[in-house]
């Protein structure tokens, strides 16, 4: 499982406010990005008609289970609305909701919210069950990553991940992240949880030798 998105007020935990200029250049990024991804692994911007395939991945237990930032109950018109408001996101530079699809089926989705203002980013998002064990989940993770500080500009990624989600622990410190402490995460359903809090700077990623990745 990808690192979840927290739906926290108080992450990224390190704030440095940037430029209005600067800011300004995120979001236009963010509002140019429609696809991520060569070939079969690439994404695309969700659209308002993959509703029922995102529920179809999302319905299943081992996919939304870890997950705070989806609705609850997960139904079609529940799932129409997540997509919408990140389509608002994406027009005001502030977000991006992306699928892969394969044969037809929606087998993923990322979800990323960006803080223009403080050039920071969290990714969340989930594979298929039948996608796990496969590698694809770190090498997505981390070309996702890349991406994120490359084509957005972003200086700092921030990342959580539940107490119990060990892959996602793993994930996280085998790729160098910084442990920054705990928040609470809240739902959308106003239930919450305790979630570990990551890091990692641009200077530090690039700074990564060629094992890390």
């Amino acid at each position: 499982m990808w690192p979840n998105s927290s739906m926290a007020d108080d992450i990224p935990i390190t704030r440095n406010v940037v430029p209005p200029q600067r800011a300004e250049g995120i979001r236009q990024r963010v509002r140019k990005m429609k696809r991520l991804g060569q070939g079969e692994d690439a994404s695309r911007l969700a659209r308002l008609d993959d509703a029922a395939g995102l529920l179809a991945l999302l319905s299943d237990p081992a996919v939304h289970a870890p997950i705070y930032s989806l609705p609850r109950p997960l139904t079609l018109e529940a799932v129409q609305g997540f997509i919408g408001r990140h389509l608002e996101e994406h027009d005001r530079g502030e977000g991006l909701l992306l699928v892969r699809e394969q044969n037809g089926r929606i087998m993923g989705y990322s979800d990323f919210q960006i803080w223009p203002h403080w050039a920071a980013g969290e990714l969340g998002g989930a594979l298929h069950p039948s996608q796990h064990s496969k590698g694809q989940g770190t090498r997505g993770a981390t070309q996702s990553f890349g991406w994120m500080f490359e084509a957005l500009d972003l200086d700092l990624l921030c990342m959580t991940a539940s107490m119990e989600n060990t892959p996602t622990q793993r994930l996280l410190d085998g790729l160098g992240f910084a442990r920054m402490g705990c928040v609470i995460s809240t739902r959308p359903d106003g239930a919450t949880r305790e979630s570990l809090v990551w890091e990692m700077t641009r200077q530090a990623w690039q700074g990564r030798s060629p094992a890390d990745t």
